[in-house]
C-alpha cells in the first residue's frame, strides 16, 4: 500500500482571523514554509499522517480564511462507513517517513489473549455507543480504534493509520484470539477503514470468525464472514508486540472446551475456576455465595444452566453441564447473558416466542410464515424471494433461513433451512 501525498494551504503568517489563527496553533510552527502569501505543506507518511491531532486529507484543501475545526461539531458525525462520518479521523500521529516508530520509543505494557477479549468483552455488556468525539468511561474513544487501544491495553487512543505500528503482520493460519484485521484506507480513511478483534474460528473451514468491533449502534460480538463483510481482502492480520502468549502457540485458546470429563460432580480443576468467572462475568454473581472456585458446586450447576436457559435452550441442553456450545458461548462473548432475579425469567424473554417447527414445513400456511419471511427481508435475507413473502411455506423461506444461519456460522444440521428456537431468538432479536 504506497504512502499517499497530502497537500493542504497554510495561512499567511499576518492573517489574524479565527481560522488562520487555530491553524497556526494546530500546526508545528517548524514544518511550515512560505511561499508568497501562502504557504504549501507537502507531507509523505506511512499510510496516512496526522499533525498536532488533525488529520490533512485532500478534502482539506480551502481558502486559509476557513475555519478549520479539530473536531466535528457534535451531532455532525453521520456517515455510513464503520469508522465514522464526515468529521477528522482522531488519534496519535503516524511516525513520518524515516522517524523512530511508537514501538520504538514506548515499552509497551504486556498482556495476555485472555484479558485482551475479557476488556473486549466489558464493553460488549456495557454495549458501549459508537462515538467518534466521546470518550468511555475508561479513557478510550469510542470508535473501532479507540476499542482496539482499549482492547491491547495501549497507553493512549490510537486510529486505522497508527494501529498498525503496534502489532506484528501476520498470516490467516496464525490468527489466534486477541489478534487484530485492519484495513487502513489511506486515500480517504473515511471509506472503508476498520478494525476487529479476532475471538476466534467459528469451526474448521476458517470461513467465518467471531469478531469483536465497535461499530454504529455500539460495540457487538458475533460470527463474521472472513475477513469482514466488505473490502474483505484488504484486511490485514496483526498480533500485538507485548502478548505474552502470542508466538509459540503452545498456550491453550480460552474459546477451546476442554471437555466435559472435567465438569461435574466431585471435579476439582482450573476449568471449573475458569468456568465460574465467565458465568459471573454474563450475570450469574448471584449464585455464588463464595467463589467461584476449582470445586464444582451445586452453585456451577445453577449458573450454568441459567446461561443455557438465557439462550432459550431446554431439556439436556439445559442440563447445567457445560458442552461445547455452552464454552463458546461463554467464551467468545456470545449469545443473552443471564437476566437478572425477577425479571421474568429467561424462557420467556429469550425464545421470542418462537412458535414450534411444525409452522415451518412444506405445505404449512400461517401467519407465522409471512412474519418469518418480513423478518429474514428486514435483517437482509429475502433475496430468495422472487415475490412475498406470504404465508405457504416454501424454497424461498427455507433457503433465506438458510442464509441467516449460515450467517451465524452454523453448519450442518444447524444451517438447513428450518428455524429452532435459537434461529428465532437471533432472527427476532
Amino acid at each position: 500500500m504506497g504512502a499517499p501525498v497530502f497537500k493542504d494551504v497554510d495561512p499567511a503568517e499576518d492573517c489574524d482571523c479565527a481560522g488562520c489563527a487555530e491553524w497556526r496553533r494546530a500546526v508545528p510552527h517548524p514544518v511550515r514554509t512560505r511561499v508568497g502569501a501562502r504557504h504549501a505543506l507537502v507531507l509523505a507518511a506511512a499510510a496516512g499522517t496526522v499533525i498536532g491531532g488533525l488529520q490533512i486529507t485532500p478534502a482539506a484543501a480551502a481558502e486559509h480564511h476557513e475555519a478549520r475545526p479539530l473536531t466535528p461539531a457534535p451531532g455532525d458525525e453521520g456517515g455510513t462507513t464503520p469508522q465514522g462520518g464526515t468529521g477528522p479521523l482522531h488519534g496519535a500521529p503516524a511516525p513520518l517517513a524515516g522517524s523512530v516508530s511508537l514501538v520504538q520509543s514506548t515499552t509497551l505494557r504486556k498482556t495476555s489473549r485472555t484479558a485482551i477479549l475479557d476488556r473486549a468483552r466489558r464493553w460488549v455488556e456495557a454495549k458501549v455507543p459508537y462515538n467518534m468525539n466521546k470518550y468511555w468511561k475508561d479513557g478510550y474513544r469510542q470508535d473501532c480504534s479507540g476499542f482496539v487501544s482499549m482492547a491491547w491495553g495501549l497507553p493512549g487512543n490510537e486510529w486505522t493509520g497508527s494501529l498498525a505500528q503496534y502489532g506484528t503482520r501476520i498470516t490467516k493460519s496464525q490468527l489466534r484470539p486477541g489478534d487484530m484485521l485492519l484495513f487502513h484506507n489511506p486515500a480517504d480513511p473515511e471509506k472503508g477503514s476498520h478494525v476487529t478483534i479476532f475471538g476466534g474460528w467459528t469451526d474448521g473451514s476458517r470461513t467465518r470468525y467471531i469478531a469483536y468491533e465497535q461499530t454504529k449502534p455500539g460495540t457487538r460480538v458475533q460470527a463474521t464472514p472472513y475477513a469482514y463483510w466488505s473490502h474483505s481482502s484488504n484486511y490485514l492480520a496483526y498480533r500485538y508486540r507485548a502478548v505474552t502468549d502470542g508466538s509459540s502457540g503452545s498456550s491453550a485458546s480460552s474459546s477451546r472446551f476442554p471437555g466435559a470429563k472435567y465438569f461435574g460432580p466431585g471435579k476439582n480443576n482450573a476449568h471449573v475456576t475458569r468456568l465460574g468467572k465467565m458465568l459471573v462475568e454474563r450475570g450469574g454473581k448471584r449464585f455464588y455465595r463464595v467463589g467461584p472456585g476449582p470445586k464444582w458446586s451445586e452453585a456451577d450447576r445453577k449458573a450454568t444452566r441459567a446461561f443455557q436457559r438465557a439462550q432459550g435452550w431446554r431439556g439436556k441442553a439445559a442440563d447445567g453441564i457445560p458442552g461445547p456450545t455452552t464454552w463458546a458461548y461463554l467464551s467468545t462473548g456470545q449469545g443473552r447473558s443471564i437476566p437478572s432475579a425477577g425479571s421474568g425469567g429467561a424462557e420467556r424473554t429469550t425464545s421470542s416466542g418462537f412458535p414450534g417447527k411444525a409452522k415451518f414445513r412444506p405445505g404449512a400456511e400461517n401467519s407465522d410464515v409471512t412474519r418469518l419471511g418480513k423478518q429474514l427481508v428486514k435483517k437482509g435475507f429475502g433475496k430468495f424471494y422472487r415475490q412475498g413473502p406470504g404465508p405457504r411455506w416454501g424454497e424461498a423461506d427455507r433457503r433465506n433461513v438458510e442464509a441467516f444461519q449460515r450467517a451465524q456460522g452454523w453448519r450442518g444440521k444447524a444451517a438447513d433451512g428450518y428455524p429452532g428456537p435459537e434461529t428465532w431468538r437471533r432472527l427476532f432479536s
